[in-house]
């Protein structure tokens, strides 16, 4: 429970973040001298920090950018207080100024995911299961009690972050619908960037998505 404690003692620093978190209204933000990084949150002295996946670096996070991730860090951690975060932001010496936060979620195998570099997005949700994982070379929807569906796509952007992703193959109307959002996993709590909807044939299903490696957003 230390780990746990210490996140919960952090938190509460800057609560009034907490209200900005996930802006969905901003216009194109500029990502000059800013890298995208996954690596595993802990709580230290107070502080939260962040280790980059592969990388024995131990970078103090400063939320710069108001993405509330320290909040977000105390609801999830638990007695393992095992963090893996999806994040933007620019490195400064052993500091990290966050910008943006795509996803934060209790795992301690998700650096060794072999398939994150070639998605372009990964929207999932439940009651029932279903995930998509979008790449260059299609659409791949997996459905509980179904058998896996590959089609090609058009993207549509929407403005304002929203996008929508189409394909009418197999005698199908499929649509992903994605809006940029602070959506929560239901099963698992992990804190996503955007919510999802996927619509096959008129029957619409909720969830929650984040970019893959494979988009620069």
């Amino acid at each position: 429970m230390r780990v746990a404690r210490s996140l919960v003692l952090v938190a509460l620093l800057p609560m009034f973040a907490a209200c900005q978190l996930f802006d969905g209204q901003r216009e194109s933000v500029s990502h000059a001298g800013q890298t995208r990084m996954q690596g595993q949150l802990t709580a230290a002295d107070g502080k939260l920090v962040f280790q980059p996946c592969q990388d024995q670096r131990q970078l103090v996070v400063n939320d710069s950018g108001g993405t509330s991730i320290l909040q977000e860090a105390a609801i999830l951690a638990d007695e393992q207080g095992k963090l893996f975060a999806d994040v933007r932001g620019k490195v400064s010496g052993d500091r990290l100024d966050l910008s943006q936060l795509y996803r934060v979620e209790r795992s301690g195998t998700a650096c060794d995911d072999p398939n994150f570099k070639l998605l372009i997005l990964r929207a999932a949700g439940h009651g029932p299961e279903w995930n998509v994982k979008v790449s260059g070379k299609g659409m791949v929807i997996d459905r509980e009690g179904q058998p896996p569906l590959a089609v090609p796509y058009v993207e549509e952007q929407l403005g304002d972050g929203r996008f929508n992703l189409s394909s009418e193959a197999n005698d199908q109307r499929i649509e992903l619908w994605v809006a940029p959002q602070r959506c929560v996993d239901s099963s698992t709590g992990s804190v996503q960037h955007m919510s999802a909807e996927l619509r096959i044939d008129g029957q619409v299903q909720r969830g929650c998505g984040y970019f893959g490696g494979a988009r620069n957003d």
